[in-house]
């Protein structure tokens, strides 16, 4: 039956209300292979809360036949910005979820109509590409533009501002008090954290930047930056 399935969208449900707990797409047997998982992932805990209680998780399919990895993204990525991230224990939104995942048409148009800025400031650009969201809280924005990185201290503290950048657009603009060791602080608004994350990494603190820079560069366009590195998530702008 695998073989005949395609590529598919999978849920998993939770029997005891009844609410789906997690979206993924795949192929073959993907969609058992959650079962037998054994790390500290949120869906592999509440699957194990679902056994504790002498209950199975429900598998869905939302979607099976299709022709190709991308038409599974597409509609994964849909699917959990339907059913929103917060109410699901994936950690990341789906692949190319600004394409097709859910939005308000004022976000849309702010993400087409984004024009090209010059920076002329100390910058650092973030891409916050897999935990942003549309609709994503400010509080919630800011702790996944803070942290962790693998940057050096001294050279990020000589930078003036961060961007948060999520598909070459700027979302956001901070003004850093101050670097230092990841997990120094803690992110309430974040449970893809663990410790380990810390080694090697740092982390900032600090507020959204005056409106004299902040509205300089908000929503503007800087892919002519991001091209340089297409991989890196951090990038250095001005730097002196």
């Amino acid at each position: 039956m695998a073989e005949r399935l395609g590529h598919y969208v999978y849920l998993y449900v939770d029997p005891r209300d009844g609410k789906v707990f997690y979206i993924g797409k795949g192929k073959g047997e993907r969609c058992l292979d959650h079962l037998f998982e054994d790390d500290d992932h949120p869906k592999v805990k509440r699957i194990r809360e679902i056994f504790a209680a002498g209950l199975e998780p429900r598998i869905e399919m939302l979607a099976h036949g299709l022709r190709t990895e991308q038409e599974a993204y597409n509609i994964e990525a849909a699917a959990i910005g339907l059913l929103g991230l917060e109410n699901l224990t994936n950690r990341v939104v789906g692949k190319d979820s600004l394409r097709f995942g859910r939005k308000g048409l004022s976000e849309l148009e702010g993400y087409y109509a984004a024009k090209p800025v010059k920076i002329t400031d100390p910058v650092i650009l973030i891409r916050v590409n897999q935990l942003y969201r549309h609709g994503i809280p400010a509080a919630e924005l800011y702790d996944i533009t803070r942290g962790v990185w693998v940057l050096g201290l001294s050279r990020a503290s000589k930078m003036k501002y961060v961007f948060a950048v999520y598909e070459g657009v700027v979302r956001e603009v901070y003004e850093p008090e101050k670097w230092m060791p990841a997990l120094t602080t803690k992110y309430p608004t974040r449970i893809d954290l663990v410790p380990d994350d810390a080694k090697g990494r740092i982390e900032f603190v600090g507020k959204v930047a005056p409106d004299a820079i902040r509205l300089k560069y908000l929503l503007g366009d800087v892919t002519a930056y991001t091209r340089v590195s297409l991989q890196a998530p951090c990038l250095y702008i001005n730097e002196s």
